[in-house]
Parts: C-alpha cells; sequence; structure tokens
C-alpha cells in the first residue's frame, strides 16, 4: 500500500472535523467523502499531493473537468451536482485556512456555475387530503396514518422522522422533538390529527411490532421490529399516494414541501415556518414563498374574468 501523502491526511482530518466536530450525519459525510476523492485524484494527476499548494487555476480546471464529464451511459453531471462538488472543495480550502495550515483560498476567486431556478412541487390542499383520507385500519395502516400524519404535520425531514424515539413525543402538551441537521434540536408543534394517530399507533400497534431490536424507536418496521428506515418510509408515501390516484412522483420531500407551502398560503410567517422547519437561514425558506406567488398568479389567471380574456368592444 503506497505511503499516505499531505493531501490524503488534511482530507481525513477534514472529514473528521464534519463528523465529530460539526456533528454532520454518516450520509452527508459520504457525500463529502464522494466529492473529495475525485478532487483529490484531479489534483494528484496535475502533480499536487498537497492541499497547500493548489492555486484557483487548478480548482477552475476541476470544476471544468466535472461539468464536462459523465457518467452511467454518458449521461452529463447537472448543475447541481458541479455546484455541489465546488462546495464540497470550498468547504475544505476554508478548513485548512481556519487550523492555520495555509494563508490562501484557492476556491475565493472560482467562480460558482450558474444553476437553473427550480422551484419546490407541493402537492395541493386536497392531494395530501386524499392520500391520508384511509391508509387502512388493520395494523399496517395505524402504523402508516401516524407515518404519514407526523411528515406532513410537523413538516419533518425524513431522516429526523425516522431518527424519533418515543420519548422524544409529548402527545399532552402536542410536540415532539427534533434532532435536525449539525445535531441541533427544536421542539415542534404536533396538530391534533399526528397526535391522534401517534397516539393509536402506540397503544394499538407499536406493542405488537416491538422486538429487543426495537429499543426506544418510535416507527417500526413490520419484517423484524427494527427503526424504519428512509426507504421504508419512502415506500410508505407511495403505496398511498398510488391508492389515491396521485400521478405525480411524490417522496417525503414533497411532504416536507406541502407542509412549508401550505402554511405560507395560510398566512404563517417565513420566520415561523423557518424555525419549524430548522432551516439555518431564512433565504432557504424563502423560495416557499415562490412557490405560493406562482399559486396566487396561477388561481388570479385562470379565475378572474379580466385576467386573460380580451374585453369585447363595446357596441355603438
Amino acid at each position: 500500500m503506497p505511503a499516505r501523502d499531505a493531501l490524503d491526511k488534511q482530507l481525513q482530518r477534514f472529514l473528521d472535523h464534519l463528523s465529530v466536530e460539526r456533528g454532520l450525519s454518516p450520509h452527508t459525510v459520504a457525500a463529502y467523502r464522494r466529492d473529495l476523492h475525485r478532487y483529490a485524484a484531479s489534483l494528484r494527476e496535475r502533480g499536487i499531493r498537497d492541499g497547500r499548494r493548489v492555486g484557483d487555476l487548478d480548482v477552475a480546471a476541476h470544476v471544468a473537468t466535472v461539468s464536462a464529464s459523465t457518467y452511467g451511459d454518458g449521461h452529463a453531471y447537472r448543475a447541481t451536482s458541479v455546484v455541489r462538488s465546488l462546495s464540497s472543495v470550498r468547504a475544505f480550502h476554508r478548513f485548512l485556512l481556519r487550523e492555520g495550515q495555509t494563508t490562501t483560498d484557492p476556491t475565493a476567486g472560482v467562480v460558482r456555475p450558474r444553476l437553473p431556478r427550480s422551484l419546490p412541487r407541493p402537492l395541493s390542499v386536497d392531494d395530501v387530503a386524499r392520500i391520508l383520507a384511509d391508509p387502512g385500519r388493520d395494523a399496517a395502516g395505524i402504523r402508516d396514518r401516524a407515518v404519514l400524519e407526523t411528515l406532513y404535520g410537523s413538516g419533518l425531514r425524513v431522516s429526523e422522522l425516522v431518527g424519533l424515539d418515543v420519548d422524544d413525543v409529548d402527545l399532552e402538551e402536542g410536540s415532539v422533538r427534533v434532532l435536525g441537521k449539525g445535531g441541533k434540536e427544536r421542539d415542534v408543534p404536533l396538530g391534533r390529527y399526528a397526535r391522534e394517530a401517534i397516539a393509536s399507533y402506540l397503544t394499538r400497534v407499536r406493542p405488537g411490532l416491538a422486538t429487543p431490536r426495537s429499543r426506544s424507536a418510535l416507527f417500526l418496521n413490520r419484517r423484524n421490529g427494527g427503526r424504519l428506515t428512509r426507504q421504508g418510509v419512502t415506500g410508505i408515501l407511495q403505496e398511498h399516494a398510488a391508492a389515491a390516484g396521485i400521478v405525480k412522483k411524490v417522496s417525503p420531500h414533497t411532504l416536507r414541501h406541502s407542509f412549508a407551502t401550505h402554511l405560507l398560503e395560510g398566512g404563517a410567517d417565513v420566520r415561523v415556518v423557518q424555525e419549524l422547519l430548522g432551516h439555518a437561514s431564512v433565504a432557504t425558506t424563502q423560495v416557499y414563498t415562490l412557490v405560493t406567488k406562482e399559486h396566487l398568479r396561477e388561481v388570479y389567471l385562470t379565475s378572474h374574468p379580466r385576467a386573460t380574456r380580451r374585453p369585447q368592444a363595446a357596441k355603438r
């Protein structure tokens, strides 16, 4: 095995920093690792084996390489993938700068590729109601209703939902304690429907699913009583969306989008929605205000008698 060079050691220190000090999830750290391993390979092809020797032209060359790369059957990487790769590289070099390993940031002058604006695609209130209408009265249906009502009623990320323990839920107060990104905790209200669905699940279903594998997990799978997974939640949602006749593609994040959009359409303040979603910056939340504006415009154009129709000339 070849000896580890300076770049290897620097990258490992950075990944350890993300995992241990910043408390990022294994999934997020793995994404950084993939981006940075590809970056390291690009640097070594240019004869660079130390992050302190990287210049802005080296970073720009890597971004250009990623932009021109393909995967699978010749599919080009999307602009979002290129931007994410540059973000990972930028975070790495800023880490070296903060740690006093270097005095310059070679990513500072590299232009971030322009992204096409992609707005979230929320479900309508009626579509959500159809999905939640009747998942069934058997054990699976009662559990599924609790899962879906909690997702939509609290706007949780799917990773937050599957990470819930029984003690995180306070049905009397009507709230749930959530461990969000970066290990940050927040309390999120639970509406009446979600509280009733969880209460029914806890008394009528969870005891029958529980095994030694369950430990304190709130939502359990039916196979071995272990903690429900992200894939399991996605399958539950897609099953009930199909049963409700929803033809568009839906995911747990679709319900999170819908939660935020419906709150704003109902008059909620954007900063309140920011806190409920656990966004670090209100700028992230403001994308939902664009969705509601587009919805208002669509309703106006299809509903107002003088919005699109050309008025007939008056007879003389």
